[in-house]
């Protein structure tokens, strides 16, 4: 692995507070969005069963529906209710030899779910009686890695906010 030069720390932020300047505008004074919500996003699952099982028993995201993937045959295309109208999905690809889950340039850092703050510590003890490997951090957020590992957080914030920040 190449060694990368150390960021410039003062030239970053300064080319956010530019960033902030021209585009970021005052909730008062933002058009409404085009986009109604975000219908689901879709993750790569190596099992489904396994997948089911992590994240309806584990995580209490009932799977709402099992079809074909209409894109490569022999492929399943499944949901998982995360709440509000919102869908995890998730496709199998067998036969197709997709290699190990990686975070890259354009690809998913994590996904963060809002749950409710009464049971997101029940949450935490779910993950830790299932041997999950996890960390919390601030005391509202738990990040861990599904079985396929893409990494999950669960956030106790409501949406719309972040560490008591409003970020809509």
């Amino acid at each position: 692995m190449n060694a990368q030069p150390a960021p410039d720390l003062e030239a970053i932020e300064v080319n956010r507070a530019r960033i902030r300047e021209e585009h970021l505008r005052p909730a008062e004074e933002r058009p409404e969005s085009t986009a109604r919500g975000l219908h689901h996003t879709a993750l790569i699952s190596s099992d489904v069963e396994a997948t089911v099982r992590f994240y309806q028993d584990v995580l209490g995201f009932p799977l709402t529906e099992l079809i074909d993937n209409r894109d490569y045959p022999g492929s399943s295309h499944f949901f998982f209710d995360v709440g509000h109208g919102n869908l995890l999905a998730f496709f199998d690809f067998p036969g197709l030899d997709v290699g190990p889950y990686a975070e890259v340039l354009g690809g998913l850092h994590h996904c963060a779910i809002s749950v409710d703050p009464d049971r997101w510590e029940a949450l935490v003890v779910r993950l830790e009686e299932a041997g999950v490997d996890h960390e919390v951090h601030s005391g509202v957020s738990v990040y861990f890695r599904d079985p396929d590992g893409a990494r999950i957080e669960l956030i106790a914030d409501p949406l719309g906010e972040m560490y008591g920040q409003h970020v809509l």
